[in-house]
């Protein structure tokens, strides 16, 4: 065993207890003492290593902001101390802000997502401490308390300290094992533009007789969607597909090197095949590196059981985008407005709700590639690289809008049933995750 290993095992009881400290916090939305008491606590454990930590004010939980290490080689870390709601409670086997180890696993709310992650970082400098001596890298952690939310601060708030949060790489929260036992990386995320599409006829909802003469919100609204996608589910927004910027060679050959058993998707889902019955590896090269546009609700009219004659006064779709480099929020909106304006639907209101722009990293950056080989060293076998991930997130305002690449590197599993009741890591990922992080800490430092 070596240095590392030694010195991880002989703190492997200190750091559960701290693990166990640190997610009995109840730092959801509307629990103010729970975020702010996570926050000091993440604040006090970064002082205790020996960074300079700074707490940023927002009009909700604060960002902790530290600093520690010398060199030119910049690391900033990503993660978040802020929990989904624990509901439904009576679906735990334990309580979820008591903390309990149960077959070698460790039962939390946020115990995946994300205090895993963000103590294992604080945890791993520690180790590099003992095994090595300074840190010879400056890492800047981020550590937010609003991810759960959607991050709004987090653009505002890179923007404004972008001198002090610029980084040669950045390690982002997420990663993991995948179901065969295939360590995980991510080299970023799909943005998203979230939005409601609402038309309106008459002032209050008329009796269906009247159909003949008086318009329907319903119909207008089905017929403005129709020209969206095509029977093949293509995307045809005017100009929309014009901005999607096609996978690099490197990143074909990424995604053709991934695992992708489609028959046992097809299965879990319950479905008989993919859209226009695509092969496997078309279906994972779409869902990587191909825009959505997506119903995700339809709200119209009488839909209770029974018989209602109506004829609805109004009609609401929700549609979420889910976007691609070089696609935007502001550039979907401004695109959808002026399609269905050409196809004379200036009359359907469009209210944005949410919006993300995507991030994907260089998968040859050395933030990726040093991570690659420090898996493989830790891990034992070669890591599964993917070059995004069809989910969104706040990505881009550390990485790409600051000049950097990112890599996402996690304590999760296949059953860490993230925002589910029963939330859990497996001890074992946890402790070998912070021997990942040393070595990776050793490397990037030495090779940058």
């Amino acid at each position: 065993m070596d240095r590392v290993q030694t010195i991880i095992a002989a703190q492997r009881d200190r750091f559960l207890a701290e693990f166990c400290e640190f997610l009995a916090f109840r730092s959801m939305k509307g629990d103010a003492a729970g975020l702010a008491g996570a926050a000091e606590w993440t604040a006090a454990r970064l002082r205790q290593i020996g960074a300079a930590v700074q707490m940023w004010a927002t009009d909700g939980p604060p960002v902790v902001f530290a600093e520690i290490g010398q060199g030119a080689t910049r690391l900033l870390s990503y993660s978040h101390y802020d929990v989904q709601p624990p509901d439904p409670l009576d679906l735990w086997e334990s309580p979820p802000f008591e903390a309990t180890v149960r077959d070698g696993k460790l039962f939390a709310r946020g115990a995946s997502d994300d205090k895993g992650d963000t103590l294992a970082r604080i945890q791993a400098v520690e180790v590099y401490q003992q095994a090595y001596g300074d840190l010879p890298l400056r890492l800047k952690f981020f550590v937010e308390g609003e991810e759960e939310v959607g991050s709004p601060h987090l653009a505002p708030l890179a923007a404004q300290h972008a001198d002090l949060l610029r980084a040669d790489g950045v390690l982002w929260e997420g990663g993991g094992f995948d179901e065969a036992e295939r360590y995980t990386f991510y080299c970023g995320l799909k943005g998203i533009a979230y939005l409601e599409l609402r038309v309106r006829g008459a002032s209050h909802d008329l009796h269906s007789s009247f159909a003949p003469m008086a318009p329907n919100p319903a119909w207008r609204l089905v017929q403005a969607l129709n020209t969206l996608k095509d029977d093949r589910d293509n995307i045809t927004v005017d100009g929309f597909m014009a901005h999607v910027r096609p996978p690099t060679t490197a990143e074909l050959a990424y995604i053709r090197a991934i695992p992708f058993d489609g028959a046992a998707v097809k299965a879990n889902w319950g479905i008989p095949a993919f859209v226009n019955a695509m092969s496997d590896e078309a279906a994972l090269l779409r869902f990587l590196t191909q825009p959505t546009c997506t119903i995700c609700g339809l709200r119209s009219g009488f839909i209770e059981e029974g018989e209602k004659t109506v004829l609805p006064s109004n009609a609401l779709v929700k549609l979420d985008f889910r976007l691609v480099p070089d696609l935007t929020p502001g550039l979907v909106i401004k695109l959808l407005r002026g399609h269905l304006d050409r196809r004379g639907y200036s009359d359907i209101e469009i209210v944005p709700s949410a919006g993300m722009i995507g991030a994907r990293s260089d998968v040859t950056a050395p933030v990726v590639q040093t991570a690659v080989a420090a898996a493989r060293q830790v891990y034992g076998h070669e890591p599964v690289v993917y070059p995004s991930h069809g989910g969104s997130g706040p990505m881009y305002a550390l990485v790409q809008a600051l000049g950097s690449n990112g890599i996402m590197a996690g304590v999760c599993y296949p059953d860490v049933r993230m925002h589910s009741p029963n939330e859990n890591i497996r001890m074992d990922d946890y402790f070998q995750h912070i021997e990942f992080l040393v070595e990776f800490m050793r490397r990037f430092a030495e090779n940058n």
